[in-house]
């Protein structure tokens, strides 16, 4: 591992290549978060931590040589080996496995790999113009971080990289993201903020993020909010990008163990193409739960404690999606905490027409929902806005309500008629106003 140290460049010349060994002994383990939890892990390979004015700068490669640890992640799934610290790791961490049931895939065999890049605890934290490329988990990881800059740098993993995230900023505040671009195996940027009841006890929100003029190929996002929304995730905006082929595009994600929530969010133009589901926004994720506790699966509405997320105030204008295959939007709330204040307007979102499309889940919720050339899905809503927005469906209507209250929708067309649909359907909902 590299350990940066305060009031420093890192600076590579183009040309240069790091190359980190894959002998896993040379990683033993630290403090760290790992997926939302203070918890020991393995060193991550670049490292900096309680650090003032720390800058990786240049337009150089830094490779993780991730392969061997992906190697062994999929070998986990057949009972492989846990590595050769699962012994010190579950010692060190005997407190939180006694704590906490998770069906995280790594957490029997506490295998947490590490990061390519983790800052944490660091101050005036500048990222700029370098590679980061095949990491063993996550690719660059900024916990608990103030006053980040990252800017013109690319962030690679291959398409089938186990937990491959592009950026993930865990708790950070002022943050500035610009034009980066992203190929990677899992969500390309990510926002956390702290998983379940140990992410509330920690309670730092990621707040005031500004992303702009990046680009995303590939990846299960393009940009991620959640699943760890204990801490918070609020006032975030994100203009002027581009997603080609992420499974979801805009994306939040938590559900009724997470605690803290999503909130205050602006997003405009934005260019998405061939991407599974353009707005995937699910209070009912099913990952990352203790599969034990009823009330993750319940349908019904269920007492609300600590727990349960809070998702409002999302403006979402001047997106234009092509060629998609799930849905047009899926929005999925809790039924005892709806999604509050949704807006979506100048629009156009446009499904394919392939009639052997398969298409798939639009987000991962507890009743496993397979879509295919669909419309907008909103369920479990309270207060929604559709203004001048243009939608295409390969079937079905082009909007659906389920449980919905207080919607105002106006200028809003369907581009396709199907005969004998509808082009908006109403279930169980109130206070729907709709206007041509």
């Amino acid at each position: 591992p590299i350990r940066l140290c305060s009031n420093m460049t890192f600076y590579m010349e183009a040309g240069a290549i790091i190359r980190f060994v894959t002998d896993f002994e040379a990683y033993p383990p630290v403090k760290t978060r790992w997926s939302g939890y203070e918890a020991y892990g393995y060193h991550p390979l670049l490292f900096g931590s309680g650090l003032k004015r720390v800058a990786i700068k240049g337009e150089g490669v830094i490779d993780g040589q991730g392969q061997a640890w992906w190697q062994a992640a999929r070998k986990l799934r057949q009972g492989g080996d846990p590595g050769p610290y699962s012994r010190e790791l579950k010692t060190l961490n005997r407190a939180l496995i006694e704590s906490v049931k998770s069906n995280i895939l790594e957490w029997e065999s506490q295998f947490f790999r590490p990061p390519l890049l983790q800052l944490i605890h660091c101050t005036d934290v500048v990222l700029e113009g370098v590679t980061l490329q095949n990491s063993p988990f996550w690719n660059t990881h900024l916990v608990y971080c103030n006053r980040v800059n990252i800017r013109g740098v690319t962030f690679k993993n291959p398409s089938d990289t186990p937990n491959g995230d592009g950026l993930d900023i865990d708790s950070c505040q002022n943050v500035r993201v610009s034009d980066c671009h992203f190929d990677v195996g899992d969500d390309c940027l990510c926002l956390k903020s702290g998983i379940d009841e140990d992410g509330r006890r920690v309670g730092i929100p990621t707040e005031n993020v500004a992303i702009t003029n990046c680009t995303m190929l590939h990846g299960h996002g393009g940009v991620v909010m959640g699943s760890e929304t204990a801490g918070g995730i609020r006032r975030v905006v994100i203009s002027n990008c581009v997603f080609i082929g992420t499974d979801r595009g805009i994306r939040v994600k938590t559900n009724r163990a997470r605690g803290g929530g999503v909130e205050d969010v602006q997003v405009s133009n934005i260019y998405m193409r061939d991407v599974l589901c353009p707005l995937a926004i699910n209070a009912f994720y099913r990952w990352g739960v203790d599969e034990s506790d009823p009330n993750m699966n319940n349908p019904e509405a269920v007492p609300i404690t600590e727990g349960t997320p809070v998702v409002r105030n999302l403006t979402i204008s001047g997106i234009t999606a092509l060629n998609c295959t799930a849905a047009a939007a899926f929005v999925y709330g809790l039924p005892e905490r709806p999604i509050e204040n949704i807006s979506i307007t100048h629009s156009r979102f446009e499904m394919t027409l392939d009639p052997n499309e398969q298409g798939g889940e639009p987000d991962m919720v507890q009743d496993k929902r397979i879509m295919a050339g669909d419309g907008m899905l909103f369920r479990h809503v309270r207060g929604l806005e559709l203004h001048r927005v243009k939608i295409g469906t390969r079937q079905g209507p082009a909007i659906m309500l389920e449980q919905v209250e207080d919607a105002e929708i106006d200028s809003v067309r369907a581009i396709h008629a199907h005969p004998g649909v509808e082009p908006i359907s109403i279930k169980d909902s109130k206070h729907v106003h709709v206007t041509p």
